[in-house]
């Protein structure tokens, strides 16, 4: 396509989309409105799985060290224990029987006076501890074993239970609601498609005129495509600033007054959630004017 009929088909888009503003304001709208749609459950898919993450924070693994051990075996213990397959170096925790006492004296305020009284005695009933977070839920079992049975340790308390429930839980999630965003989005482009096509019947005597001297279906398409990929950036624009107002206005509302759930800040996604709009809009735009234009071209 040569540089001046690309620029007189844009600009024959441009009038087009302003001629027939009442259509290409319903177009708009109603992609706007179910990107706005689209995007907000892609927004709850993205929170309930951070929440769900969230919960697999508490999938670690406690080592109880015996109270008789030293420092220096201690050391060796723990060096033991960070060779071992499936333990995540960067989260692995170390916690001194001094450190033990101090959270639970934290924790237990009302017996301060209990807290001091031992410490005073230099009597600490608590031993050191590693706090271990594995890499693969499917291999804590063989992980915990091996920790039962190594010298130097007097218990290991591990929730692997929860940790399949919760891998589980976040995989029928991802399943469930992945599925019903590919079914919104289907029907979202037929909704959009239908509308085009109103937009294209309005114009019927225009294409036939077009037909009529002569002009090529891609000479008469090309307008409408663009005319398309318009209303797919506008619609995209819109719905992304509607939806980080929405958004906003719910983040703060949940934080607010529900401060166990975790919210996604809108900054580490807007990039993506723009693009993606960007992405769907101008498909959306360009597949509804193809199939709006298909019948009205056959000669």
């Amino acid at each position: 396509m040569s540089r001046y009929r690309f620029r007189n088909s844009f600009a024959q888009s441009i009038k087009s989309f302003f001629r027939h503003g009442a259509m290409s304001f319903a177009s708009v709208a109603v992609l706007m409105a179910c990107l706005t749609v689209l995007g907000a459950f892609g927004l709850l898919v993205e929170n309930i799985n951070t929440n769900i993450d969230t919960l697999g924070d508490l999938n670690k693994i406690v080592v109880f060290c015996d109270t008789s051990l030293t420092d220096e075996q201690i050391e060796e213990l723990e060096i033991q224990v960070r060779k071992l397959n499936n333990v995540e170096e960067d989260n692995f925790v170390r916690i001194t029987k001094q450190q033990a006492m101090e959270e639970e004296r934290a924790k237990y305020p009302q017996f301060k006076a209990l807290f001091d009284e031992m410490e005073e005695r230099g009597d600490n009933p608590y031993p050191d501890c590693f706090e271990i977070t594995y890499e693969n839920n499917e291999a804590v079992s063989t992980l915990k074993y091996q920790l039962e049975h190594m010298d130097g340790v007097s218990k290991v308390k591990c929730r692997d239970d929860l940790a399949s429930k919760i891998d589980r839980l976040k995989s029928g999630v991802t399943f469930i609601f992945g599925a019903f965003l590919v079914i919104l989005f289907i029907v979202s482009l037929f909704v959009i498609i239908n509308t085009i096509k109103l937009a294209v019947f309005a114009r019927i005597k225009e294409i036939s005129i077009m037909r009529y001297v002569g002009a090529t279906k891609a000479f008469i398409a090309i307008p409408f495509i663009f005319e398309g990929i318009l209303i797919g950036v506008i619609s995209s624009g819109i719905a992304y600033f509607v939806e980080w107002y929405v958004y906003s206005y719910a983040t703060k509302s949940i934080v607010s007054n529900y401060s166990l759930i975790t919210v996604v800040p809108f900054s580490s996604i807007n990039g993506t959630l723009f693009i993606s709009f960007l992405i769907v809009g101008v498909f959306a735009g360009i597949v509804g004017s193809v199939i709006s234009l298909g019948k009205y071209l056959k000669a």
